[in-house]
């Protein structure tokens, strides 16, 4: 097989794979229904991207084909790919793929039999509490526990509140309990008297109600005679329950007595002023700990990668470059500063320069040293370019500098026509072998759309051995599109 059919078929794999993620990418459904679309209302959609997953019963059923602010309110319009019946009451709730993971919006059905919706009529929407609401309620909670704990350490701000505060009103009620006996003493003396008066009563009808004891005990004794298995059994239970409550009052003995010596935790909040002040800073510390983590996530949802993957023919080569490249942008596309890792496959390999010294006898049987210099091409070894790039002239332009296929070098690129045309200029390996002059590649590339582009330039036109023109195309995805991919590959 010659080399221009391989480049041929291997042209029209890149093209058929290239128009699959193309279809794919850009969800374009040739040969599919239109399926069904529905409109949802909510207050806020923060964090739900255009495509993004729709759900019934946590089965994807569609994606989000659209979002658009009406009023005050964001108006979703979702793409049922599996045309289904909604009926009054059905609902639309915003929801999370676990805690980090990728926002989706899932369908509630109304009521079985209830009213199918008309043409055009909007769902409602519920937004969840979002991860900020729920940083600020964990330190309202958090600010309630340290009032709390400044309350039983020694009262609020007025002194009102304390522990000390509250023995002081024991102390103040005891006073007056005794100062009350000491106003009503005549009061008690007749108390007194009153007793004795019924003390001489009950002498008199003591005999009586001797009399009437008697009988009582006597019923008493024929009673328990009759029921003296129940009362046993009673007793027994008395005693066991008497036996717990003696083993509580002991142990609640115990605790309070701890508690007045400052052992464990309440008894230590009850006495130390230490161990509140360790508990006003554990809380803080726990709110420093709260912002910290919601600061390490913002960095991590503006972090943003790119792939890509680029094909390349040259016009006076009988093969063609290949190309994967990663960009990280760790704010986004206004980053103050970007990363790349590219593996190439060239065409041409690398010249290889190699010395090698013979030892030879002449004829007068002398010996002279001869220096051979051979020249190789490798074209099995795979290339790589790392580089950090810097934006300048508001962003249009970015300068790089690295490793460009595994040599030093530096790169500079310009866009235009808002940004969808971008100039480029490469120059790398300064110090070739065979002393040829510096690599410098020119090219010129177009953005058909945000994730396919073509380009076409010309490579080491310095070097008449080298020179060629070339032209191709590439496909690059964001890591949303990427998501976003990955969730459409059906299970197997």
């Amino acid at each position: 097989m010659n080399q221009a059919l391989k480049v041929g078929i291997f042209m029209t794999i890149c093209l058929l794979v290239l128009g699959w993620l193309v279809l794919r990418i850009e969800d374009l459904n040739l040969w599919g229904s239109a399926g069904q679309r529905v409109d949802a209302l909510f207050d806020s959609v923060a964090g739900l991207d255009d495509k993004s997953a729709v759900r019934v019963a946590g089965v994807r059923v569609g994606r989000v084909d659209g979002i658009r602010l009406e009023g005050r309110r964001a108006r979703v319009t979702l793409l049922l790919e599996t045309p289904m019946t909604l009926v009054e009451g059905t609902r639309a709730l915003v929801s999370n793929m676990g805690l980090l993971g990728d926002k989706y919006v899932e369908l509630i059905p109304g009521p079985d039999g209830g009213r199918p919706l008309a043409a055009g009529e909007t769902i409602a929407g519920e937004t969840p509490i979002s991860f900020d609401q729920a940083m600020a309620k964990l330190e309202s909670i958090g600010d309630s526990i340290q009032s709390v704990t400044s309350s039983l350490a020694g009262g609020g701000g007025e002194g009102e509140g304390g522990i000390g505060g509250l023995i002081a009103s024991f102390r103040k009620t005891a006073d007056e309990i005794r100062a009350l006996v000491v106003a009503n003493r005549a009061s008690l003396d007749g108390t007194v008297r009153n007793f004795e008066r019924f003390s001489a009563t009950l002498a008199d009808e003591l005999p009586r109600l001797t009399a009437q004891i008697e009988r009582t005990l006597s019923q008493v004794e024929t009673l328990m005679a009759e029921n003296r298995d129940d009362l046993r059994g009673s007793m027994t239970n008395i005693r066991s329950l008497t036996e717990k409550m003696h083993t509580s009052v002991e142990n609640l003995n115990e605790i309070s007595g701890r508690i007045a010596r400052g052992e464990g935790t309440i008894g230590k909040l009850v006495n130390s002023e230490e161990a509140h002040t360790e508990l006003v800073t554990a809380l803080q510390s726990v709110e420093k700990g709260v912002d910290t983590l919601t600061d390490t996530l913002g960095r991590i949802q503006k972090l943003e990668l790119e792939l890509g993957l680029e094909g390349l023919a040259y016009t006076d080569l009988d093969d063609s470059r290949a190309a994967f490249r990663l960009d990280l942008l760790p704010h986004g596309r206004e980053s103050d500063r970007f990363y790349r890792v590219e593996l190439v496959s060239d065409p041409r390999g690398r010249v290889v320069e190699k010395e090698t010294y013979y030892t030879i006898e002449r004829p007068d049987g002398s010996l002279e040293t001869v220096t051979l210099n051979r020249v190789s091409i490798d074209r099995s070894k795979r290339l790589f370019s790392a580089l950090l790039g810097l934006p300048f002239a508001n962003q249009r332009g970015r300068l790089w500098a690295g490793l460009i296929e595994s040599r030093a070098g530096a790169q500079v690129d310009y866009g235009l026509v808002e940004q969808r045309l971008w100039l480029s200029l490469e120059a790398f390996d300064f110090n070739r072998e065979l002393d040829r002059d510096p690599h410098l590649r020119a090219s010129l590339r177009w953005d058909v759309t945000p994730n396919v582009y073509l380009r076409g330039g010309y490579d080491d036109f310095l070097v008449r051995d080298y020179e060629s023109f070339f032209v191709g195309a590439g496909v690059r995805w964001t890591d949303r599109d990427l998501k976003y991919l990955l969730g459409s590959v059906p299970k197997f």
